[in-house]
Formats: C-alpha cells, sequence, structure tokens
C-alpha cells in the first residue's frame, strides 16, 4: 500500500493507506475466525468432509455460506440513523443507536428451515439474496455498508475449506461447545462507546 503510487504517479495518502491496510487485515481475521469455525463443523458433521476434500467446488462455496449462517460471527451490528426514520410502527429519530441482529436474521426459522441444523445443502445451487444472509452487516456493497471484505472472506473461505477437509488430525476429547449467553459488558481496551449516542 504504502508503495502504491496514482496513474499520475501520486503516492496514496498516509489516510487512504492506513484504510487500505486495514481492508486486508480486517477480512483476513474474519477468515481466520469462520476457518476455525468450519473446523468445528467438520468434526460435528463428518459426512461433509468427503464432497469438500474431493474438490466439489460449488459445495466448498455453499459449505462456506452455511458456516457463515450458522456461526455467531457477531451476535449484532451497530449504526446511526442518518435521518428520522419509521420502521414496523417504531419512529427512530437521526443520531438514534439502531442494532442489526445478525444471529437472530441468520437463524429465523421464517428464512431458514430447521436453523439450527448445519445443511450447506441450503446454498448449492444459488447464492443467498442480498437481505437474506447477513453474517457480516447487510446492504449492497455498491451503495450502502456491508462489510467491505465480504467478498474476500467467502472466497478465502472457500478456497481453505477443502483443504481442511482434506486434513488428517485429530481432535482431543473436550468440550466443544460454543457459549452464546454471555456478551462482554465492556471490552478489554476499555474503549467504550460514546454516551451521548445513547
Amino acid at each position: 500500500m504504502t508503495a502504491h503510487h496514482d496513474a499520475d504517479g501520486t503516492p496514496l495518502d498516509p489516510h487512504t493507506a492506513a484504510v487500505e491496510v486495514l481492508n486486508v487485515i480486517r477480512p483476513t481475521v474474519a477468515v481466520a475466525w469462520f476457518l476455525t469455525f468450519a473446523g468445528h463443523a467438520l468434526h460435528r458433521w463428518p459426512e461433509h468432509r468427503k464432497l469438500l476434500a474431493d474438490g466439489d467446488a460449488a459445495y466448498a462455496r455453499a459449505f462456506a455460506h452455511e458456516v457463515r449462517r450458522f456461526y455467531p460471527f457477531a451476535p449484532f451490528v451497530g449504526g446511526i440513523a442518518a435521518a428520522d426514520l419509521y420502521w414496523q410502527g417504531q419512529d427512530i429519530p437521526v443520531g438514534s443507536m439502531v442494532l442489526l441482529d445478525l444471529y437472530g436474521q441468520n437463524h429465523d426459522p421464517q428464512l431458514w428451515p430447521k436453523p439450527y441444523i448445519f445443511d450447506p445443502r441450503r446454498f448449492v445451487g444459488r447464492e443467498p439474496g442480498r437481505d437474506e444472509l447477513v453474517p457480516q452487516g447487510g446492504g449492497d456493497p455498491a451503495t450502502n455498508h456491508r462489510c467491505p471484505g465480504e467478498d474476500v472472506t467467502l472466497t478465502v473461505l472457500e478456497t481453505l475449506v477443502p483443504r481442511l477437509a482434506a486434513l488428517h488430525y485429530d481432535v482431543p476429547e473436550q468440550d466443544l461447545s460454543i457459549p452464546l449467553r454471555r456478551i462482554p459488558t465492556a471490552p478489554r481496551s476499555g474503549f467504550l462507546m460514546n454516551p451521548r449516542l445513547y
């Protein structure tokens, strides 16, 4: 990023270079998180290993989508209402904090039959709708916020999952549950949200 120059020879300004570096780091962390969950899924449901290890690219993509749907990357994402809104009988004044329930959306039985069953077949032969699967946020990447690294995350995940499925390894006996009952009240960094927003 620091060596990049625009077409006219101008180097990237430090702010833009920093943003672009973060756009590489964020999906890398997301991929590591989701790849861990993919390993968890392959251990719990080993029947998926053969199709993945045999190189079925369509199944690898479907499996990647299902990992992103099934596992809780984040419980929700927040945003600030940019204008006065009215949604399902609720006034949302400009400046209000709004939360998008990612986990709830991705486990809604009206959208996902048997949402607590891990089933990549729900994505075989089809891509999810724009607002149907929201593992990293919602919206149209061309016009409003959606994780800018989501396509990178999906592509790297669908590339690495078949390799993971082909590995021979042992998982020692342990508690493999993923607790969803506790959300930290404050990050370990001590950073707190601006109280004026609440």
